[in-house]
């Protein structure tokens, strides 16, 4: 897979410096897009201004990834449909496989979701594939920018 066919979806991630951290690896990795889904911050809000803890984090990247906002996943899914780009949603949830047994295909999307909630319903179900990281310690997750870069950059070098 090229690193230029990833995109990066953002499932009502809540966290202005989570969203900027993931700009920063996403454009490290060299995804192709990030979408920003729901109530996520965007790097310029409705108003034209800039969001400062976007920028503080990203160092710039939010300047530097093409990026757009969709009101939801629904949508979002639909496009990738059409476009033929596999889904993929990362998410601990019951039939999700090891992240590094993932098969991505010509083009991949992957879906992140909320700090606490996670990836929705709708999008584990709409899924191509629903994939998670080992958690050997007592909490159940990681935070959403460390999974990003993780799952990225494991995948990406496959």
């Amino acid at each position: 897979m090229s690193q230029c066919d990833a995109i990066v979806v953002l499932e009502n991630v809540r966290s202005a410096h989570n969203v900027g951290a993931i700009f920063r690896t996403a454009e490290a990795i060299g995804v192709r897009k990030i979408i920003l889904v729901g109530y996520t911050p965007t790097p310029i809000d409705r108003y034209g201004r800039v969001q400062p803890d976007i920028k503080k984090t990203a160092l710039g990247a939010d300047g530097m990834i093409p990026w757009e906002h969709k009101e939801t996943i629904d949508e979002v899914i639909e496009n990738f449909r059409k476009e033929s780009v596999r889904v993929i949603a990362v998410e601990r949830t019951v039939g999700a496989i090891d992240y590094k047994a993932a098969t991505l295909g010509e083009r991949a999307a992957f879906i992140f979701g909320n700090e606490v909630d996670g990836v929705s319903r709708t999008a584990i179900d709409c899924a191509d594939q629903v994939v998670s990281l080992p958690m050997r310690g007592k909490k159940e997750s990681l935070n959403v920018s460390t999974t990003v870069g993780i799952v990225l950059y494991r995948l990406l070098d496959q």
